[in-house]
């Protein structure tokens, strides 16, 4: 199929944000991180895809996310937080909430166990998705509104559950280059003649050498250097984690406005848990040899591609989650890893297939119980999100072996 085209509105949207783009490379000395080149297509005031009044989510936009294909998603996840609200205050502070749809279910749902959140709060900044976070919120659990509020930023301290679906993949991430010979090259973005955006590789700074060198041995689940950083030289010739790359050239992303998220937010907890669904894979999976041009992604109108720096604000751009980083961040800021598995099996240990039976058991077949059983096997399929989606939990204060990791868990993975 062949991605649809931007219409003339569109494009002149996207070369407003280009322009500025390409003024902060030329500001720069011609060459951008591309984090930061990123941030801005994403997030830039007004322009950027989150930020400049689009409606990427749904069947009309660029992507599905799993709230948005079936109700069931929003039980389950209210199942694991009515777990946790008999050891926390019954308080959730959602990231990325999107359309509002799992919030909406969410709060639904916990009513209906018996354990409704006293306060809901959605942390947004976009006031387009804010307007139909409320839309949605009003139209589908007008009881529980009075219970929702929006926030600029994260609060100082947390007692409760925090909650983001598909949140950490649209944080900025860096990338780098390994050229085979223990050199490393941070990759960016520079403009060329004609104004359009290109590659640019600068040798990495020692800040960034030693991220990769830590995310390495992570994968390598060794520290063969005992904690020690690069050669003084920005080589790393003799260090065994390298090898894991292979020996031709190897590219790829660190996650590290991610990690410093987490550690953030961890922080700020305290008492409760942090449960967050994305795609991605722990490191040894993450940085295997044959993924060598990376996880970076583009996505539009369903279309998913890696041509990333092509029409800057109409597209979302994404990164795979390097989940062995995340769980670093969260032991880091004094959170226990409380489970770590595949979405399918979080689903079904929180009792997807029994809500499914339950809201089926008259035994109809019509239209809509067939779109939900498709939307389902959607959730669950080891082809689609079943596997590529991982939930991933942390908490202070809580006791171990939450609901939804009662079963393959795989914490050990990481």
């Amino acid at each position: 199929m062949t991605m649809p085209q931007p219409d003339p509105q569109a494009l002149a949207h996207s070369a407003v944000l280009a322009a500025r783009i390409g003024d902060a490379i030329r500001a720069d000395g011609g060459w951008l991180p591309f984090d930061a080149w990123m941030a801005r297509a994403l997030y830039e005031p007004g322009l950027g895809y989150y930020a400049g009044g689009a409606h990427p989510f749904g069947a009309g936009g660029d992507f599905v996310t799993a709230p948005e294909l079936s109700p069931a998603f929003a039980d389950c996840i209210a199942a694991q937080l009515a777990e946790w609200f008999a050891h926390c205050d019954p308080v959730v502070i959602e990231f990325g909430a999107g359309t509002g749809r799992l919030a909406a279910g969410v709060l639904g749902a916990l009513r209906a166990l018996g354990r409704p959140a006293h306060r809901y709060a959605i942390v947004e900044l976009s006031g387009t998705l804010r307007a139909q976070q409320r839309e949605t919120l009003a139209r589908l659990v007008p009881e529980a509104l009075d219970t929702v509020e929006w926030l600029d930023a994260l609060p100082a301290t947390i007692d409760g559950v925090v909650i983001g679906n598909e949140v950490l993949d649209a944080m900025p991430v860096r990338l780098f280059e390994h050229a085979g010979d223990g050199a490393l090259d941070e990759i960016g973005v520079a403009v060329d003649d004609a104004g359009d955006f290109r590659w640019a590789a600068r040798p990495a700074d020692a800040g960034l050498r030693d991220a990769v060198a830590e995310a390495l041995r992570a994968a390598a689940r060794a520290d063969p250097y005992g904690g020690g950083g690069s050669d003084g030289d920005g080589t790393y010739a003799d260090d065994p984690p390298w090898a894991l790359l292979g020996p031709g050239r190897y590219r790829s992303e660190l996650g590290l406005q991610a990690a410093a998220w987490i550690g953030t937010v961890g922080r700020a907890l305290r008492r409760g848990a942090m449960l967050l669904v994305d795609y991605g894979f722990p490191a040894r999976e993450y940085y295997h040899p044959q993924r060598d041009g990376g996880t970076l992604i583009a996505h539009r109108r369903h279309h998913a591609h890696g041509d990333v720096l092509r029409w800057p604000g109409l597209q979302d751009v994404t990164a795979h989650v390097d989940f062995s980083a995340a769980a670093r961040a969260a032991s880091g800021a004094g959170l226990a890893l409380l489970g770590y598995t595949s979405q399918a099996r979080f689903l079904l240990n929180c009792g997807l297939l029994e809500r499914l039976a339950e809201s089926t058991r008259d035994g109809a077949v019509d239209p809509g119980s067939v779109r939900a059983l498709g939307a389902v096997q959607t959730l669950l399929s080891e082809a689609e999100m079943g596997e590529l989606f991982k939930a991933i939990a942390f908490g202070r204060g809580l006791p171990p072996v939450p609901l939804g990791f009662v079963r393959g868990d795989r914490s050990g993975s990481l």
